[in-house]
């Protein structure tokens, strides 16, 4: 199954131009080494309404999952999983498990994060972290699931 991906930076920084999306080109190029089709990409501030706006943007444009890195930590600004959870269909609280129980092995402050993944309209959709590199080791954490559960959120026939 081909998976059409949209990739959505959510920082107010990078959103206003004051530094570089190091976020979205790392989950850009993860997406496309796995041979994914990425065919949306936004760079949004930390705000619910923006994100949520992206996110059924994406999946009106057929993207079946959407991948959003930032705003999953604890600071004030950071309302990524409040946006999700707004919207969402249905929540996947193991994508969320697996990717902190893994991240804990590498740091600490893994316990930090509040990563997740829902089903909105009709796409997957994860909050990585906003670390490039944590956003990328969280993807490879979940990929295995990511193909059933985009064929679920798209209401298409499984394998499984």
């Amino acid at each position: 199954m081909q998976i059409t991906v949209g990739i959505i930076t959510v920082s107010d920084r990078a959103s206003a131009g004051d530094y570089a999306d190091l976020g979205g080109p790392a989950l850009k190029a993860a997406a496309e080494k796995r041979g994914w089709d990425v065919l949306c990409e936004a760079i949004v501030p930390d705000d619910k309404k923006r994100i949520q706006e992206t996110i059924r943007s994406f999946s009106a444009q057929g993207c079946g999952l959407i991948l959003a890195t930032g705003g999953t930590g604890i600071a004030e600004r950071d309302v990524t999983p409040e946006a999700l959870r707004e919207i969402m269909r249905v929540e996947i609280p193991g994508f969320g498990e697996v990717m902190r129980a893994e991240s804990m092995k590498l740091t600490p402050n893994a316990i930090l994060s509040r990563n997740l993944a829902a089903v909105i309209d009709d796409s997957l959709v994860i909050a990585l972290p906003g670390k490039p590199s944590g956003a990328v080791e969280c993807l490879g954490f979940v990929e295995g699931a990511i193909p059933h559960a985009v064929a679920l959120a798209q209401r298409k026939p499984t394998s499984c």
